[in-house]
């Protein structure tokens, strides 16, 4: 999956690995509002150019299906804040300072947020901001009706309201910890009352403002063809006098990545390219080799993993196929799933699939960034180890034995794994080698694999959702507040036949003591003590084989030109959050 839409953010953390070659191009950034005095007049640099070889359908963040969408919007539409790439919320934004509870910003309680706006602040068509229009988007997100890909950023918000002009108060109907879910990062964008109040609930489908937003941000559109290029001009009415340096930005699409990386490292006409998911030893020996640009990756959260079935998916339960109530016929044996996760080489597969700490590195850790939050117990224990030796000895303690065919059984149940994922190379050939070893101690293992459309829906009896098979394999991340993305294995969020398959828990995983430590994550406020309450809590998680972590996933591969400066991305924020400040 893409770094999702949906995700929510806060920041406390993280000293993130970030990776360039053959060195730096980046910089610390200056806050969007006060200029750093590096970048001369607005306009001065010429043209920026930026590739993504996905093509955007809209420019409206909420509405976004996908980065090719959101990070284009980024140029135009803010939020309150940004997440930087150590996951602390910055204030780049519209909001004047980042709300604490030392500052009087967010209630003891942990129920209200209050944000103080930047003064003087106008829309790119000259009119003035104000809080009303943050309160709006607040509407306009969170109807239902709207049909928001951002909506998640809605779960637990009571109301945003607008005391005065320069303040918004953003309400929790409880005890909320991640105070800063609302507004921050990518899915925060503020959008101007005055062009988007008929475009509200259903009418939102139909609203030609998504093509030509109108923004506070540094940049604005001139013109958008759908599929090909999006052209923006210099927000003549941005804050900063002196920003943006860039008098226009030419954002080129529908390439691939390779051509992408060719116009990057080797012709040198472009400044900024993004995504570049090619051939590691191809890409390394671009990079390594470029006089004109460097290639730069940053690790987040997004993990590559195995997700184990607790329930039943046999198609002969009818309607009740996967139920939570349901018993996997042999996954609800530790030993098996201990044997499965000591048969699974990761490093193996991180080394030969996604080019050994390029697009991405072995781990064991379900939530493997922030650093503050990854566990440094799972390197000792022996689930996290490839050991095809220990997962026979497993498996033979515990009574499943190999028949003539190779294939372990137990009381007539035989170890037979259908294991599923999406049409994907990578995934296609990770699941081949996982099928060899797997294997060699007493599976038999049966591959399926659907479309992207199919696999990631609800609606699909071969989606990720439904799960109606034993293993699958996907990635998957969550935030630098680590929350809602272990809701995941939370026994309230299992996905059933009564919800639609709609809910988090996929795996129909269910234990009391993870769901109890999930209640402490949910109301401790200190945030040593949230650290310490997430790391037992992935402890458990692995130690239980609720899951098979494989790979940590690179969250930016991006060519960005030795002459750009500036250029500082962030694993929880679009790559374009300081775009303000990027000069030459």
């Amino acid at each position: 999956m893409t770094r999702r839409v949906v995700a929510l953010a806060i920041g406390s953390l993280l000293a993130l690995a970030a990776c360039v070659f053959p060195q730096s191009a980046t910089n610390t950034p200056a806050p969007s509002g006060a200029s750093s005095g590096l970048g001369g007049q607005r306009g001065s640099g010429g043209d920026l150019k930026i590739v993504y070889w996905q093509a955007p359908a809209t420019l409206n963040a909420h509405r976004a299906t996908g980065l090719k969408d959101t990070d284009p919007s980024r140029l135009v539409l803010e939020p309150l804040a940004s997440l930087g790439k150590d996951g602390q919320v910055i204030a780049n934004g519209l909001a004047a300072a980042i709300p604490t509870v030392a500052n009087g910003g967010i209630a003891k309680d942990f129920t209200t947020v209050t944000w103080k706006l930047r003064q003087g602040v106008k829309w790119s068509d000259g009119t003035a901001f104000s809080a009303d229009d943050v309160v709006f988007t607040y509407r306009y997100q969170c109807d239902p009706a709207t049909g928001a890909t951002t909506f998640g950023r809605c779960d637990g918000v009571q109301s945003v309201a607008s005391p005065d002009p320069s303040t918004v108060v953003v309400t929790y109907r409880s005890p909320h910890p991640f105070v800063y879910q609302w507004g921050v990062g990518t899915g925060g964008a503020i959008l101007q009352r005055d062009q988007y109040r008929s475009c509200v609930g259903t009418n939102a489908g139909d609203c030609p403002a998504d093509k030509r937003p109108i923004g506070t941000g540094p940049f604005k559109v001139r013109d958008f063809r759908p599929g090909d290029v999006v052209t923006f001009d210099a927000n003549d009415n941005f804050r900063d006098p002196n920003k943006p340096f860039f008098r226009s930005v030419t954002w080129k699409a529908g390439s691939d990545p390779e051509a992408a990386a060719r116009a990057a490292f080797q012709a040198g006409d472009i400044d900024y390219a993004w995504n570049l998911q090619v051939d590691a030893t191809t890409l390394r020996n671009m990079a390594q080799n470029s006089q004109s640009a460097n290639l730069v990756t940053v690790f987040g959260s997004s993990v590559e993993r195995l997700e184990l079935n607790f329930a039943n998916p046999d198609p002969a339960l009818g309607d009740n196929r996967a139920e939570p109530d349901t018993k996997h016929p042999f996954f609800t044996d530790k030993a098996v799933r201990r044997a499965l996760a000591m048969a699974t080489n990761r490093d193996g597969i991180a080394e030969r699939l996604f080019g050994k700490d390029l697009f991405g590195r072995a781990t064991c850790n379900v939530l493997a960034a922030p650093d503050s939050i990854s566990s440094p117990n799972t390197k000792g224990f022996d689930v996290c180890r490839f050991d095809l030796s220990a997962a026979n000895d497993e498996l033979e303690r515990a009574g499943w034995t190999k028949g003539a065919d190779g294939v372990r059984a137990k009381g007539g149940v035989k170890l037979k794994v259908l294991f599923q994922t999406n049409v994907n190379a990578r995934r296609e050939n990770i699941q081949l080698v996982l099928k060899k070893d797997w294997e060699s101690v007493g599976f038999q293992v049966d591959l399926r694999s659907e479309s992207f459309t199919s696999f990631f829906t609800n609606t699909s009896p071969g989606g990720a959702n439904r799960f109606w098979a034993d293993v699958q394999l996907y990635a998957d991340g969550g935030d630098p507040d680590p929350t809602a993305y272990l809701s995941h294995w939370a026994s309230e969020q299992r996905a059933s036949r009564s919800n639609n398959w709609l809910l988090a828990n996929r795996a129909r995983y269910s234990n009391k003591d993870f769901d109890a430590m999930l209640g402490q994550l949910r109301t401790e406020v200190d945030p040593g003590k949230r650290a310490q309450i997430a790391v037992q809590a992935n402890d458990l998680l692995v130690q239980d084989v609720a899951a098979i972590p494989l790979v940590q996933r690179s969250a930016v591969i991006s060519g960005v030109g030795k002459s750009l400066k500036g250029v500082d991305p962030s694993p929880w924020d679009s790559e374009m959050y300081n775009v303000a400040d990027w000069t030459k």
